[in-house]
């Protein structure tokens, strides 16, 4: 009898060998279907071993994972980036335990983690791999350190967050799906799916669904399917970290690495310092933060001392981070900036707030 892994490594071969058309398009969904049964089960039985990375506290406005393979650089870079002095060495496995550091930019607390290095197969428990992919589907960024030298650990990298039930800039797929007692499937959407509902009908199946109403909002594939399924996908923004660029014989070198991933990149030289200010705008943005500065009634606006929020924050989102009891006591609050048509203006509760704003906050 084949163990779970070796059912999964068979029909990732079936996958990777069968040619993706129209014909083949109902062969291939339900292999994938099956995959990712088969990984949810592996995952739900646990395993790994080695140092204990669950249940890390977070502190801060966000927490940062640094993600990479062995020795790639990530506690050269929480270094530079924070106070934290952490074990250093030229080999394999440098670093022996979970690193937290805090960076402080912009007015904001953003805590990074500097966790062991990732190897392949990490997803199915090798290298203590389970512990350190549970930890990364708790943070709210992604930093994915590669080595400039071996831009092969990228694809690797993303590859086994994927398989773990991680998915990077990418959003929830609007598609609910509602289970009944009986009556069959029944598909409802308001675009023209490219995807058969027959394919969807046998991937539900595949998971014992036989009664159900699927909505569908938007364009969706096999994959975007089994994820609305399983229902335990985490989307979390990440940021590509090239390092060691210090290595690169020139220009051309990075520019060739570029054309290989395809997609935007941060190259940087921990060791030498380059391009770190160019991260920490970046690590600020995608988290999406803005400042908001606090006026009491009757004085001069904090400016020194912002008050961290994200994006889409409203006035009642600002009494909360300030103390959850303030909005039982709130009249209203007046606003200064962009997020009002002239400044003072009173707003209620639900106003947004943008960045840069300066807020008063009127109780009872």
């Amino acid at each position: 009898m084949p163990t779970i892994e070796e059912r999964i490594r068979e029909i990732e071969e079936e996958i990777r060998k069968t040619p993706y058309n129209k014909k083949t398009q109902h062969h291939i969904g339900r292999l994938k279907a099956k995959l990712a049964r088969l990984r949810e089960e592996l995952i739900s039985r646990g395993g790994g071993g080695g140092a204990r990375t669950e249940g890390i506290r977070k502190f801060g406005d966000a927490s940062v994972a640094l993600v990479g393979f062995p020795s790639v650089g990530k506690s050269t870079l929480l270094n530079k980036l924070t106070n934290v002095k952490s074990k250093i060495a030229e080999y394999e496995f440098t670093t022996l335990s979970v690193i937290p550091g805090m960076m402080k930019y912009n007015g904001a607390d953003i805590q990074l983690i500097d966790l062991p290095g990732i190897i392949e197969g990490a997803s199915i428990g090798r290298g203590r791999g389970k512990e350190i992919l549970s930890v990364i589907r708790n943070m709210d960024l992604i930093l994915i350190i590669v080595d400039a030298l071996r831009i092969e650990q990228l694809g690797i990298i993303e590859d086994e967050l994927y398989k773990i039930g991680i998915r990077l800039n990418q959003r929830r797929p609007d598609i609910k799906i509602e289970r009944k007692h009986s009556g069959g499937i029944h598909i409802i959407s308001n675009k023209n799916l490219k995807i058969k509902k027959e394919l969807i009908k046998e991937i539900l199946n595949e998971y014992k669904i036989h009664s159900a109403d699927v909505t569908i909002h938007e364009e969706v594939d096999e994959e975007k399917i089994i994820d609305a399924i399983v229902g335990n996908r985490v989307y979390i923004p990440s940021i590509i970290v090239i390092n060691k660029i210090d290595l690169l014989d020139d220009l051309n070198s990075l520019n060739s690495i570029g054309e290989k991933i395809k997609r935007e990149f941060i190259p940087i030289s921990a060791k030498n310092g380059t391009n770190l200010d160019v991260l920490k705008d970046e690590i600020f943005r995608r988290l999406g933060f803005i400042r908001i500065y606090m006026k009491p009634p009757g004085k001069e606006a904090d400016m020194e001392e912002p008050l961290i929020m994200k994006s889409g924050s409203r006035i009642i989102d600002v009494c909360d981070k300030i103390h959850q009891d303030i909005k039982k006591g709130f009249r209203y609050a007046r606003v200064w900036g962009n997020s009002v048509r002239f400044d003072g203006q009173i707003v209620g509760l639900e106003h947004e707030v943008k960045d840069g704003d300066i807020v008063t906050i009127i109780t009872r």
